[in-house]
């Protein structure tokens, strides 16, 4: 199985997903954007892009790999990616079911400001205009597609081993209706 965790940048995917590692038995991330940086090193480049996910072979490449890589270890694969654009949130996970890979798809949610003032304020990446360019986006994706394809879990006020804790609870129980989520109050 994957657990995909989706959400803007500065929801907490990366920290978030080590810690659900830690709490379901079997499992190992798997950062696709390990893939986008790969084909970022083919040279002579690919056509320009803002944004790795754009290129064609990206989606399939992302499919592709997780489920050789389910195929080998078995288990499960913690998968924190962002993915805003439906079509290629549809590409990945219809390849998946298409190789019958069950995905559990859950949503990193918080506020604006909360997203804003934790890019601002990142002591790792440091302030990032590429991550606060994704805010409206996300806010967008939120409000037309992302929220019901997914579990959301709402991190404006949790730490992150709270909402890895409310993941994990929810990959070992029948996953909430589409009109469910876990504390998702505020705004998107």
């Amino acid at each position: 199985m994957i657990v995909w965790l989706n959400g803007t940048h500065g929801a907490g995917k990366t920290t978030t997903g080590a810690l659900v590692r830690q709490l379901i038995p079997d499992s190992r991330v798997f950062d696709a954007e390990k893939v986008g940086e790969t084909l970022m090193d083919i040279t002579p480049g690919l056509p320009a892009t803002d944004n790795f996910q754009h290129w064609p072979p990206w989606r399939p490449l992302v499919v592709e790999t997780a489920r050789r890589v389910l195929e080998y270890t078995g288990g499960t694969l913690v998968m924190p990616m962002t993915v805003l654009v439906e079509e290629y949130w549809r590409e990945i996970s219809t390849g998946l079911a298409g190789h019958g890979v069950p995905v559990r798809h859950f949503v990193l949610h918080a506020d604006q400001d909360t997203l804003r003032g934790r890019i601002e304020g990142d002591t790792v990446m440091g302030p990032s205009s590429f991550r606060l360019r994704h805010l409206e986006p996300y806010a967008e994706a939120a409000r037309t597609w992302l929220h019901a394809e997914a579990e959301v879990v709402d991190t404006t006020r949790l730490t992150p081993a709270q909402a890895a804790l409310r993941i994990a609870e929810g990959v070992n129980s029948p996953g909430p209706s589409k009109d469910e989520a876990w504390g998702s109050e505020g705004e998107v």
